[in-house]
Formats: C-alpha cells, sequence, structure tokens
C-alpha cells in the first residue's frame, strides 16, 4: 500500500471514530436512544442507514463479479431487489413504524411481535432471538472475512491483521455511540459508496471511448453478453428476482423503519432510499460490463473477478483517489456488520437480560449490557472469521434467505391482517426457518439437482410460512380485543 492511498484510509477511519465520539456525546443513557436514536433519525439518514447495512460487499465486488462472469442477465437478482426494497417502503415501514409506538414503545422485532400477539408466554420473542442472534453472528462473521481479504489483497496485509483492524473499527463506533453512531455512519458510508459507483464506471466509459467502443468490446468476448434473456431459464428468472422477498423480514433494515423520526417522513425516506438504490445498482452492474472491457482491451491482471472493482479503482486513479474508493467498499461491509452487530446486541440485551433476567434493570445499566453484548458477539464473530475456511461462511450466503422466510411473512400478516393469532406467527417463524434448512440440507433432489439448483430456498420458505400463518391463525384461537384495538389505532394513524 503506497502512502497516499493510506493516508485516504486514515482519514476515512478517522471520520468513523469521530462519529461515533460525537454519538457517545448524544445517546448513552436510555436504552430507546442507544437501540433506535431516539426514534429521532431523519429520513435521509434513515434511508441511506438502510440501504448501506443492506448492501454491504456485495454492491462493490460481487454483483460487478457476477456481471463480468456471466453478462447482464446476472443483474436480475438486483431488478428482484429493487421491487422488494420499493414493496418494502409501501407495506412495512409506515406500519411498523407506529405499530411499535402503539405496542408499548417496542424497540426489537421480537419485542414488536411478543407486544403485538399478546404473547405471555414468551415463545415467540425466544425463538425469534435466537433466530437473529445466531444467523447474525454468522453474518458478521462474513462480513470480517471480507475486511480480512480486502487488505490483503489490495494493501498485502497479513489477513488475520486486516480482520482484526476492520473489527477494531467498527466496534470502537458501536460500542461508543449505539444505533445513533451507527446509523450516522451509515449515511457517510452510503455517501462513499453512491459516490464510488458513479465515478468508477464514468471515468472508465471515458478511459474505452464511450459506450459504443465498451459495448463492441464486450460482445467480442461474448455476443450475447448484453442479453438480459440469454442463457436464463423463467424458472431462472423467477429464482433471481425472488431476492426482492428478503426484505421483509431482514431486521437490520426495517429496524430503520422504527427509527425514522416520524411516519410522515416516510414518503422523504421512501424517495431518498430508492434514487440511491437504483443508481448504485446501475452503477454496480456498469463496473462489471466497463471492468470486462477494460480488462480484454489493456490486459490487466485480473485474479478474481469480485476484485475488478479493486482492480479499476488502483490502475485508473490518483492513489489518493484510489484510496478513497477501497475506503467504499471498506463503508460498505462496515455498515453491515456494524448493523448486524446492533441488532443482535438489542436482541440479547431486551430480549434475553431484561426479559429473563432482570426486569427492573435502570436505563444506563440496559445501555452497558448493550455495549457489552456488542463486545461479546464481536469477540464470537472474530473468533469464526479467523479461519476462512471454515464451513460456516456456506451458512451466510443463505442468512438473507433464512431472514426473509422466518420473519418476512409474519411482519407482512402482522401490519396488514387483524386475525393472525400468536399460535400462526410462531408456526409461521418456524416453518420458514425450518423450510428453508430442509431445502439447504435434506438428501433429496429434484430432476437429479439439488433443490438450491433448481430455485431459491426462500421460495418454498416464503410460501410454507405464509400457508402456516394463516392457516393456523385460521384453524382455532381468538384475537384478544385489546390486540384488535391497537391494529386500528394504528391504522388511525399511519
Amino acid at each position: 500500500m503506497n502512502f497516499e492511498t493510506g493516508v485516504s484510509l486514515a482519514a476515512y477511519f478517522i471520520l468513523m471514530l469521530g462519529i461515533g465520539v460525537y454519538a457517545w456525546q448524544k445517546s448513552t443513557s436510555n436504552v430507546s436512544e442507544f437501540m433506535l436514536g431516539g426514534r429521532q433519525l431523519p429520513p435521509a439518514v434513515a434511508a441511506l442507514s438502510a440501504g448501506a447495512s443492506d448492501m454491504s460487499g456485495w454492491m462493490l465486488m460481487g454483483l460487478p463479479g457476477a456481471v463480468y462472469v456471466a453478462g447482464i442477465n446476472a443483474a436480475w437478482i438486483a431488478v428482484g431487489l429493487l421491487i422488494g426494497a420499493w414493496a418494502n417502503y409501501l407495506l412495512v415501514a409506515p406500519r411498523l413504524r407506529v405499530y411499535t409506538e402503539v405496542t408499548d414503545d417496542a424497540v426489537t422485532i421480537p419485542d414488536y411481535l411478543e407486544k403485538r400477539f399478546e404473547d405471555t408466554s414468551r415463545n415467540i420473542r425466544v425463538i425469534a432471538s435466537l433466530v437473529i442472534v445466531i444467523f447474525f453472528t454468522l453474518y458478521t462473521s462474513a462480513g470480517l472475512v471480507a475486511g480480512g481479504k480486502l487488505f490483503e489483497a489490495s494493501f498485502g496485509f497479513d489477513y488475520r491483521l486486516g480482520l482484526v483492524i476492520t473489527a477494531g473499527v467498527v466496534m470502537a463506533y458501536t460500542l461508543v455511540g449505539g444505533f445513533l453512531a451507527v446509523s450516522l455512519t451509515d449515511f457517510v458510508q452510503g455517501c462513499i459508496m453512491f459516490a464510488a459507483l458513479v465515478l468508477v464506471p464514468i471515468v472508465t466509459l471515458g478511459e474505452l471511448g464511450g459506450w459504443t467502443a465498451t459495448s463492441e468490446a464486450v460482445r467480442a468476448v461474448n455476443p450475447d453478453y448484453l442479453g438480459w434473456f440469454s442463457g436464463v431459464t423463467a424458472l431462472g428468472i423467477i429464482s433471481s428476482m425472488a431476492w426482492g422477498l428478503g426484505y421483509f423480514g431482514q431486521p437490520h433494515i426495517i429496524v430503520r423503519f422504527m427509527a425514522v423520526r416520524s411516519v410522515k417522513d416516510i414518503p422523504n425516506m421512501r424517495r431518498i432510499g430508492m434514487s440511491w438504490m437504483l443508481v448504485t445498482v446501475v452503477g454496480a452492474v456498469m463496473c462489471g460490463i466497463v471492468g470486462l472491457a477494460f480488462v480484454t482491451r489493456t490486459g490487466a491482471p485480473l485474479g478474481d473477478p469480485e476484485t475488478i472493482f479493486i482492480v479499476l479503482s488502483q490502475t485508473l486513479f490518483h492513489p489518493y483517489i484510489a484510496g478513497f474508493l477501497l475506503a467504499a467498499i471498506l463503508a460498505a461491509i462496515m455498515s453491515t456488520i456494524s448493523s448486524q452487530l446492533l441488532v443482535s446486541s438489542s436482541s440479547l440485551t431486551e430480549d434475553f437480560y431484561k426479559t429473563f433476567l432482570r426486569s427492573g434493570a435502570s436505563q444506563r445499566e440496559l445501555v452497558l449490557v448493550g455495549r457489552i453484548a456488542t463486545l461479546a458477539v464481536a469477540l464470537v464473530a472474530i473468533g469464526l472469521a479467523l479461519d476462512r475456511s471454515s464451513s460456516i461462511l456456506s451458512l451466510v450466503g443463505n442468512a438473507w434467505a433464512g431472514f426473509g422466510a422466518a420473519f418476512g411473512p409474519v411482519i407482512l400478516l402482522s401490519l396488514h391482517w387483524r386475525g393472525i393469532t400468536r399460535s400462526g406467527a410462531l408456526a409461521g417463524i418456524i416453518a420458514g426457518a425450518g423450510t428453508v434448512l430442509v431445502w439447504l440440507y435434506a438428501p433429496f433432489t429434484i430432476g437429479g439437482e439439488a433443490p438450491t439448483a433448481v430455485i431459491y430456498e426462500i421460495i418454498p420458505g416464503f410460501i410454507m410460512s405464509t400457508v402456516a400463518a394463516i392457516g393456523v391463525s385460521k384453524l382455532g384461537g381468538s384475537v384478544s380485543a385489546k390486540v384488535v384495538g391497537q391494529f386500528d389505532r394504528m391504522l388511525a394513524l399511519k
């Protein structure tokens, strides 16, 4: 790593830590402030925080790499995600923002589900919390691995040193400033990602001589490279676009809806969030296309297609700017890690410690426990990430489907149907998560292929969760007058 690039990265790290200190001064004594920023996020901060925590390194490494290898037909996943994010803003955001306040100021998803269904048995809280903590610990581990590999591949650092640097900075601002620090850093990181994904494809296009020359170069490699339907089946397109279903059940994304300043701010949040997402997704796809043309024309060395953004940044830009662009990858990775750490910490604090150990704990005590829980989850994730060949990483790619199938249908039904019962919600969570696990690991095939090779596991998981939630709710059990009253109050306020 040269001096100029190092200066840019050091400035980025200092900025993240500075934001953490600022947030620490703003929110340290109240659990709602530590977990949700006091529900006072401006729409722009909430929107970019949701987007940055969503996309992670997939936006700058995974998607450009997939398009580089397969062509533009690899972008169907991005189309599905755009549709899913838009639907999430319309169907979940306004109602969840109001409902979590109506249900006695719920601050986590398990807390909301327990209060929404008046679950005195606390089974929903326990099962939902276990799903969150286990999967997010694994998810965080994968993010740390990505950070370690970025430092190793780009700067020649030892993998473990890169992992520790990534984890150290994220833990520092998350531990100090809580949700406000995470959201503000996500906002800054979202801006960096936006600038990088506009700048890199535009500069590369200019270097190649424009779009006509670029398209000719990629078609020389593969005549069908720019064909949306080339080499894909209808089932394949459906399976790719089904990624959008996952949005309804991602705790680290929908918690931003709970934290926005007011339900009246959600239309602005949606416009900002969707504009950001559209531009960055298009930029990521373009990085893959112009990257193939650039490597074909210049013969630039490329060991791993997923590093094409790094290669373009280091080849075409001054080291100071290259450092800024590489910081965009770190921003994508760190924004997701910090969000996952905080959601896991919130669940451990509110859904286990306060519920089962210290129901009378003070606000200051809960904030302290939240910090300790954040550190504990991070340390476990670091331990898992130390072994890059760990089989755990194969599970992390399916966490999106697990969360989407377990929580998505139940969240949607809880916001749009008075008749869903506690038993129905519990059945939906178990059926969704169970179906995804069966689809992934059961010893059967479909047409001689593994089920995941035929269709993305979120589709059967989402369907089974919905059927179970509605079916069990219809079969028996009644909804209390209190629950119906809260639902009607939510409708009046949304």
